[in-house]
């Protein structure tokens, strides 16, 4: 059964938009046709919005989840030309005009955004997702961070009832040396050995290992390669080893293998690469290799004028030639203008310029005061880099509360070097072997 959206306070039936997703680009839409005569419908597995750059720091103990998320009812709660759903899209039928939700319902749409993101692609290999989880919501995050925490208190535990000259050091393996792995490694770093020199007994930072495991020949990779070079160092001042040029060719309970090596490991992170959701599927588009759709110009799918594809599920060319990346800015950017063609066509005005992202810098953190940035005409490296980043990072919050909340919590943290969500939760619903933690090697 297909479900129409409601009438408007007029009783008329307004043109009807579909849009899924709740992250930047999503809401982008959502915020641009705020003061548009059109009924929206929000579709959103999860009930929050999650401010995914900082997953990381959720892992990783700098942040609470509730510091980086916001429910979508409470951001969207002032706009009264929206109705959010809890539910999942399985399918979308475009000659029908209808999205086929997971509860059995269907929605009828005059125009559909997809704005789906993006998923962990393990590149053949998924039965590695169990043993080296990504970090693309709160659960992962939470996942993640309650594994590293774990391996301590098994390592710290171990060391009290055994001789520690006989106990290996643990190991923390991050696959992939982009931006998230860089961060993720240099917080990994950061966590562990503090926690070892100042909260355990037995356990030292000597007795802690952190890899950084990429397959090219340097880290950021899309960064100059002058700042991947202070990237690298930064990492080497946390006591991270990079491997480069170094392909995984195992992950399971015990570690990672790299060709014939293996590596015994505590935790394993995995930041090598990610997956589009199968929107184009559900169009019968052709995508990429990661499942990306190229869109034309207004953003727009193949011979489909009236579905607007964005984010992490198009791949898009920019001005200079070079991939769009996909970041939030690149998906609020994309939102903005997707908002402001169907408010266009709504005055029976068609959109004539193309898409144009406004590259302000690519930025990427390595722990505390070590950061990089691109800005195209200046690279900035070190703690200037870190203060630009962090200012950064908590403008694009969403709330006041969040930006509030975050920038305390960054202040304090950077003064005492406390990390204060070092809280394991979740115990009741962890395996057995989550429960004891893989013990150090």
């Amino acid at each position: 059964m297909a479900s129409e959206p409601p009438a408007s306070p007029r009783g008329d039936r307004r043109p009807h938009i579909v849009i899924v997703g709740a992250g930047f680009g999503g809401l982008a839409v959502v915020h641009g046709l705020r003061a548009a005569a059109v009924d929206i419908t929000l579709v959103d597995r999860q009930n929050h919005h999650v401010f995914q750059p900082l997953l990381y720091q959720v892992a990783t103990a700098g942040l609470s989840p509730a510091d980086i998320a916001g429910p979508i009812r409470s951001i969207v709660k002032h706009q009264h030309n929206v109705l959010v759903l809890l539910d999942e899209v399985i399918g979308v039928e475009p000659d029908a005009k209808t999205v086929r939700l997971k509860s059995g319902d269907f929605l009828r749409y005059d125009t559909l955004v997809l704005a789906t993101g993006a998923r962990h692609s393990y590149f053949g290999s998924d039965h590695w997702a169990q043993f080296a989880p990504g970090i693309k919501t709160i659960d992962d995050a939470t996942r993640v961070r309650r594994t590293i925490l774990l391996a301590l208190e098994a390592a710290e535990t171990k060391r009290a009832k055994t001789d520690a000259a006989q106990v290996e050091r643990v190991t923390f393996v991050v696959i992939g040396g982009g931006p998230t792995g860089v961060e993720m490694a240099g917080a990994v770093a950061e966590l562990t050995r503090h926690a070892a020199a100042m909260e355990f007994v037995y356990l030292t930072p000597d007795c802690v290992r952190i890899l950084l495991i990429e397959a090219g020949d340097r880290v950021l990779a899309g960064f100059p390669p002058d700042l991947s070079r202070a990237a690298a160092l930064a990492l080497a001042d946390l006591g991270v080893e990079v491997r480069l040029g170094a392909r995984v060719t195992g992950i399971d309970a015990n570690g990672v293998s790299l060709g014939d090596e293996a590596i015994p490991a505590a935790a394993v992170i995995w930041a090598a690469g990610v997956q589009a959701s199968p929107a184009g599927a559900w169009i019968g588009a052709p995508t990429d290799r990661a499942g990306r759709l190229q869109v034309a110009g207004d953003l727009t799918a193949p011979g489909r004028p009236d579905i607007f594809v964005i984010g992490d599920t198009v791949t898009l060319t920019g001005a200079k030639g070079r991939p769009i990346p996909g970041i939030a800015p690149a998906a609020k950017q994309e939102g903005a203008y997707v908002a402001k063609a169907i408010a266009a066509r709504l005055r029976g005005r068609r959109r004539r310029r193309p898409f144009a992202y406004r590259d302000y810098g690519t930025l990427a953190t390595i722990g505390r005061r070590r950061a990089v940035i691109d800005f195209g005409w200046l690279h900035l490296s070190g703690l200037a880099a870190w203060l630009i980043w962090s200012t950064a990072h908590v403008y694009f919050l969403v709330g006041f509360r969040n930006r509030l909340l975050v920038g305390m919590t960054w202040l304090w943290n950077y003064v005492t070097f406390e990390r204060g969500a070092r809280l394991i939760t979740g115990l009741g619903d962890a395996s057995p072997a989550e429960h004891t933690a893989p013990p150090p090697p």
